[in-house]
């Protein structure tokens, strides 16, 4: 069977380039166009952008002319990949949509609407089943399915597991690695021996997003899960790497060795993907792990690392890690189009 072809919008930006990176070598996706804004558009993709990831830019796709992201009749794809702006994704994903392409978007633009699947296959693959109801509702011969927040989607694979438990609280602190405001989003003079506790809109992300993939489909639509949660976000001088302190409150006495386990036997039923990672989620036994420089990396940057399971007053307190940039963006929207088309979603 041939290569489904793919393409990426938003393709010059940080989550573009992780984009075009992980699609560079993929066994089931080839990439048929790059797409980005009408400044961009006409030229070859060297030209269009600086590539700052460590990997070499590939020659061929080095040498593909960029098109321009307003113009879907451009694009020889079957699935596009959104790394667009929230501001300009609200529009175009929804043209692409209508046009039949596959959206899978990294963007929060429509994360929250009712017939908009919010998805971490490992989670809620079940969700999927809102596409129906979306084409029914829009007309569209395409739809658009989104992935969370990158803090969003470490903490919730880690909740995930615990869901047995009966979670009632969850309080969180993150430390955010720098990458995930892209290339210009905080200057080096604004976060060297500094931490910014402030990133717009990422508090409320947390709170909200959790409650759509921790919930139920209820026939066509998804009812949240009961649990309140609350996020304090900062920025810290990490490069990749998101790293969060979770405080977990249960509706009965849970023990730190019951969490341990729960985390450790996680099974998310999926079938082999070629993003899906040996283990989702990998528990580190000593005391001063997870760490970014250490542990981002695991299963090519998709496994979420925990670590710090302890008591605390009336719950458990834990740290989690994962890739921002890879499993918090790029690699999650990939891994919800191999899911996609291994159901044959069309």
């Amino acid at each position: 069977m041939g290569k489904i072809k793919v393409g990426v919008l938003g393709a010059t930006g940080a989550v573009g380039q992780r984009f075009v990176e992980m699609l560079s070598d993929h066994p089931w996706f080839e990439i048929g166009t790059l797409a980005a804004s009408e400044r961009s558009a006409g030229k070859k993709y060297r030209d269009a952008t600086k590539w700052r990831l460590s990997s070499h830019l590939p020659e061929d796709i080095a040498e593909m002319e960029v098109v321009n992201v307003a113009d879907p009749h451009a694009v020889d794809a079957e699935i596009v990949f959104s790394a667009l702006p929230a501001s300009v994704a609200l529009e175009v994903e929804k043209t692409y949509a209508s046009e039949g392409f596959v959206v899978a978007s990294n963007a929060s633009s429509h994360r929250m609407d009712v017939d908009v699947p919010l998805v971490i296959p490992e989670v809620n693959a079940d969700h999927l089943k809102l596409v129906d109801y979306q084409r029914e509702r829009t007309g569209w011969d395409g739809f658009i399915v989104t992935n969370p927040n990158c803090s969003t989607i470490m903490m919730t694979l880690a909740l995930k597991s615990l869901m047995s438990l009966e979670i009632t609280e969850v309080y969180v602190a993150t430390m955010q690695a720098v990458s995930g405001a892209g290339f210009a989003g905080v200057s080096s003079m604004a976060i060297m021996d500094n931490v910014i506790p402030y990133i717009a809109g990422e508090e409320e992300k947390m709170e909200k997003e959790p409650l759509k993939l921790l919930g139920s489909f209820e026939g066509d639509a998804v009812k949240d899960a009961p649990i309140t949660i609350s996020a304090s976000c900062n920025r810290v001088p990490v490069v990749d790497g998101h790293t969060e302190s979770l405080w977990i409150k249960f509706r009965e006495d849970v023990s730190p060795e019951e969490v341990l386990e729960k985390v450790q036997t996680f099974d998310h039923g999926l079938p082999d993907l070629p993003t899906l990672p040996e283990h989702s989620l990998f528990v580190h036994n000593d005391a001063d792990r997870p760490q970014p420089r250490l542990d981002r990396d695991m299963g090519n940057g998709m496994t979420v690392s925990v670590g710090r399971i302890r008591s605390a007053p009336q719950g458990v307190r834990m740290v989690v890690l994962g890739h921002n940039t890879i499993r918090g963006a790029s690699g999650a929207s990939i891994l919800n189009a191999e899911l996609i088309s291994h159901l044959r979603i069309k």
